[in-house]
């Protein structure tokens, strides 16, 4: 049976599968523009240009950024997609979702590992936005000595301070659940595009103009990038499929719960649109820009400036530097609360549904990301950063996208995902072949790269992709050969 996202209640769910945030989607308010939102909100972070400008110095010149980008986002975009059609088809959140593939318990396994990469990216999300509200403070001699002379928990106070208010900030968005967060990205995301052609336009001028020929010396990119753990030198075949890989990485996490998103869509064809504009388009346009203000940047400043509140801490106009630093904090908050704050929401309320609603799980996420602060597990270069957190998520990936599609044929009896001894039981609640792929994909996506030299040096640029292949190969033939046959499609 195909289920859909009118059947509410579920017949014969077990309290311990369902509460009210996780029940099948029964609004679908979130049209293409929301669905475009959703991915401004999560791309035009000062993460996501930080990473894009670090990407650019991997290149070499502007065809090759725009080449290695431009597949790299073609490849998002299908990969969003399959996820986004599981939503939109079934009403489900992603842990709930999960439950076909990995039992209606084993599901906690994914949600929570999910929840966990969240919660670091949360810290790191919250940790940029202040480090930009720091970058304006500074600005001023007696919050410089007092940021220079003051510390606390490996910080200094000033940044422990400015952590904890936006931290706090970014709690007051979800007062009102999924809809406050629909509204605040919606605007949230195209503010942060007119600032950051602001600052692109903003340092031409002050450079006396543009050319699309690459004028960062290679001698500088060669020191630049000497360490980021991507084979080949700038402009290299190497380089250039490490950048697109990387880049298709970083949006791993969001692989898994974007179906928390376009559950809230009305149809297939507004989910395309949203991911058309959202995705290729908009990645493509945001990367140039963060190409543009670099280059522009390096002639100005005569340094390689990869953190955009660097950019602004330089810029003589006070009036200027202040609403750069306020629109990258938006910016920050609006990736936060959209992939960061929402995923773990719903992934702690799975593990407990009777105690943890939707604000409950995401104040358990805001928490954990505070703890974190004194560690600050983010610092670091970008690429590393990403590549460690993102590797865990491929076979998980792998695991769901394979029994959706290709076990399930993209048909699932929404009703038993909340019913305790029904279809997705499994083994007591367990799937073993689900956990087992699951398991060896980890293994060699991320695992072995990161703790031991027995793989490759070049191999954890591309993790993800062998979690994937890896789980999703191994939990086929598992479930072939034990008998599980394909649905007609």
């Amino acid at each position: 049976m195909q289920g859909g996202p009118d059947v509410h209640p579920i017949p014969n769910a077990s309290p311990d599968l369902i509460n009210e945030d996780l029940a099948p989607a029964r609004e679908r308010n979130w049209g293409a523009f929301s669905i475009f939102n959703v991915w401004t909100s999560d791309v035009h972070s000062l993460w996501g240009y930080y990473l894009a400008a670090s990407l650019f110095l991997f290149c070499g010149s502007f065809v090759n950024f725009l080449l290695a980008i431009g597949i790299g986002s073609l490849i998002i975009f299908c990969l969003m997609h399959m996820v986004g059609i599981a939503g939109v088809r079934t009403g489900v959140p992603f842990p709930v979702l999960a439950r076909a593939s990995f039992g209606i318990w084993g599901a906690n396994f994914p949600a929570i590992v999910r929840a966990i990469v969240a919660c670091f990216w949360y810290g790191a999300q919250t940790a940029a936005a202040s480090g930009a509200i720091v970058a304006l403070l500074i600005r001023n001699e007696s919050l410089l000595q007092f940021h220079q002379s003051s510390h606390m928990l490996g910080h200094s106070t000033l940044e422990l301070i400015c952590y904890v208010v936006i931290w706090g900030l970014q709690l007051l968005i979800i007062q009102n659940g999924m809809e406050t967060v629909r509204k605040f990205q919606d605007w949230a995301g195209p503010a942060v595009w007119v600032m950051m052609l602001l600052l692109a336009v903003y340092l031409v001028v002050k450079s006396g103009g543009f050319s699309f020929h690459h004028t960062i010396p290679m001698d500088v990119l060669l020191e630049k990038t000497k360490d980021a753990g991507v084979p080949g030198v700038p402009g290299s075949f190497a380089a250039l499929a490490a950048v697109a890989a990387i880049w298709v990485t970083y949006f791993s996490a969001l692989y898994l719960n974007f179906c928390d998103f376009s559950r809230y869509c009305p149809s297939e064809r507004s989910l395309t649109i949203g991911n058309l504009w959202g995705l290729p388009v908009n990645l493509i346009l945001f990367s140039l820009v963060a190409g543009v203000t670099t280059i522009a940047a390096f002639n100005v400043y005569g340094e390689v400036l990869l953190h955009p509140d660097q950019i602004s801490a330089k810029f003589d106009s006070w009036v200027l530097a202040l609403l750069a630093a306020i629109t990258f904090a938006v910016a920050t908050l609006g990736i936060n609360v959209v992939a960061n704050f929402v995923s773990p929401a719903f992934d702690f309320a799975n593990v407990f549904p009777r105690q943890i609603d939707f604000k409950k799980g995401g104040y358990i996420a805001a928490f954990i990301a505070l703890v974190l602060y004194p560690f600050a597990p983010w610092e670091g270069g970008a690429a590393h950063f990403v590549n460690m957190i993102g590797n865990t998520m491929g076979p998980i990936f792998g695991v769901m996208m394979v029994d959706y599609y290709l076990i399930r044929r993209g048909l699932i009896d929404v009703a038993a995902l909340y019913q305790e001894h029904g279809e997705f039981r499994f083994g007591n609640g367990w799937h073993g072949n689900a956990l087992l792929a699951a398991g060896v994909g980890i293994l060699f996506s991320s695992i072995l790269p990161g703790l031991t030299s027995i793989m490759p040096s070049w191999w954890g640029v591309y993790g993800w992709f062998f979690g994937v292949a890896i789980s999703g190969a191994l939990y086929y033939a598992l479930r072939t050969a034990r008998g599980a046959k394909p649905v007609p499609a």
